[in-house]
């Protein structure tokens, strides 16, 4: 069949090892740095080892060099399937991955050696921003290039939350970056004072809201139905949450800066959004959790589905806390302390690292032309390796972030604070262990998928990866495309 046409799936792959690997990379450095939190000692002296410098390293490494290549391998596989073509522009496709993971690796490197703006989420210099600008354009042109060669009339809706991503975060990233150099390896950003702090939560919250939201909610509505084997729940709820997402996220991330010289009627703007965001919010995670309906029986012998199910779940409790903690009575106990910690990691590890190692799961063995995973108990073991881990986590950070916040605003008759903040901290040393074993229970969790990953690419190889056809749909007319994506 000479004329047949195949699906790109060599850089589905590429990104899929990526992904594995800076997962590895990036929550060896977390687990580093919650030991030198309880271990200050082990920094030794070194600066480029010491908690503030190796911080960032953690967040960019498993934000945007895990998280980013699983959503740019997933985002590429899903294109294909639920248009019926190939990925277009296959070389421009192929700089995307080299060009992200050089700026994995310049970022990775210069931020620990104090080469960074020190801005949250967006530490890398002036001239890794530009480089990001220019893989990212270049992303949205391969998948947008790929959508219009679609066979398939629809846009499937996992889609819709690709495209938002990728336009949000390319808009986030060049206004929020917008610089003047001083230096190759120093610039100054254009904005001051209150300004620069808007900016840069406007940012901040929306990196959340569309990198760890958006982008991972287009994997779910894919993925979910896939391995639920049955049509999403409510193919109509999911364009009404979509629409509602991306319409109210943007104007929540004043909630970063209760109490602050922000003025205050903004920080009332941030409050009422967040609180309006749990309608989309808990409207996607039932929408997942719904589709499973009839086959909850398949979580009894599928990771994969396992992982995606407690993502769900987590979704829905890290998004209504996220709501609840914007309200300015509960953020000014929450507020600098282990809850907003444990927030974030409810969140990332909870809902968007399980939604991704479940998709990576079920996108592996088909990217890989090989009906399962290598290991269906080393799926297992990873699962309760990671859901012990994130427990450990959250609960213990829970507890340290309650505790700080009382002790904090506890005072005497006269006024006079009753603890200092020295108590504080011994009050929460426990605490500071129990989230580094969570952490190791977490990574070990990470290298039995790269294990199993690994050998089921070995079987894939001694067998030679064969490519998948794409399959041409024939035309029927006033046919309205089924919402599931294609077979493959």
């Amino acid at each position: 069949m000479p004329n047949t046409e195949y699906y790109n799936d060599k850089v589905v792959r590429q990104f899929l090892l990526a992904a594995a690997v800076w997962g590895i990379i990036g929550m060896s450095v977390g687990v580093y740095a919650a030991a030198e939190l309880m271990w200050p000692a082990l920094n030794f002296d070194i600066p480029w080892l010491t908690f503030s410098r190796i911080r960032p390293d953690h967040t960019f490494g498993v934000i945007f060099a895990f998280g980013g290549s699983a959503l740019m391998g997933t985002c590429y596989y899903i294109v294909q399937r639920t248009g019926h073509a190939r990925l277009a522009f296959g070389k421009l496709a192929g700089f995307t991955f080299w060009g992200w993971q050089l700026i994995c690796v310049l970022a990775m490197v210069t931020m620990p050696l104090g080469l960074t703006q020190s801005k949250e989420y967006a530490e890398p210099e002036w001239f890794i921003d530009i480089l990001i600008a220019v893989v990212w354009v270049s992303f949205g042109v391969v998948f947008f290039g790929s959508l219009t060669r679609r066979r398939i009339k629809h846009i499937y809706v996992a889609n819709w939350y690709y495209g938002a991503f990728i336009i949000a975060v390319g808009l986030l990233h060049i206004v929020n970056n917008l610089a003047l150099p001083v230096s190759m390896f120093k610039s100054y950003p254009i904005y001051s004072g209150v300004v620069d702090a808007m900016v840069q939560w406007w940012y901040g919250h929306n990196a959340v809201a569309f990198f760890l939201t958006a982008g991972f909610l287009g994997m779910m509505y894919y993925f979910v139905p896939r391995q639920a084997q049955q049509p999403l729940w409510s193919y109509r709820f999911s364009i009404v949450n979509f629409w509602a997402l991306i319409s109210v996220y943007m104007w929540a991330g004043a909630h970063h800066l209760m109490y602050t010289a922000l003025p205050d009627w903004v920080q009332s703007v941030g409050m009422a959004f967040s609180l309006v965001l749990l309608m989309p919010s808990l409207g996607s995670a039932a929408n997942g959790l719904l589709t499973f309906n009839g086959s909850w029986w398949r979580l009894k012998t599928d990771p994969a589905a396992k992982f995606m199910v407690m993502s769900l779940v987590f979704y829905a409790a890290s998004t209504f806390e996220g709501s609840m903690m914007a309200i300015k009575t509960v953020n000014s106990l929450s507020h600098y302390t282990d809850w907003t910690i444990a927030h974030v990691h409810s969140g990332s590890l909870g809902w968007v690292a399980m939604i991704t190692i479940g998709s990576l799961y079920a996108m592996a063995p088909r990217a890989l032309g090989r009906p399962e995973m290598h290991s269906n108990r080393g799926m297992e073991l990873h699962f309760w390796l990671h859901i012990t881990g994130t427990l450990l986590y959250v609960g213990s950070m829970w507890t340290a972030g309650v505790t700080e916040g009382l002790m904090w605003r506890a005072t005497q008759p006269d006024g006079a604070l009753t603890y200092g903040f020295l108590d504080s901290l011994i009050a929460i040393k426990p605490m500071y262990l129990i989230r580094w074993l969570g952490g190791v229970c977490i990574l070990s969790g990470m290298w039995v998928m790269a294990w199993n990953l690994w050998y089921t690419a070995a079987d894939a190889r001694a067998r030679l990866i064969k490519p998948i056809p794409v399959p041409i749909p024939e035309p029927v007319p006033h046919q309205v495309p089924a919402p599931l994506p294609a077979a493959g």
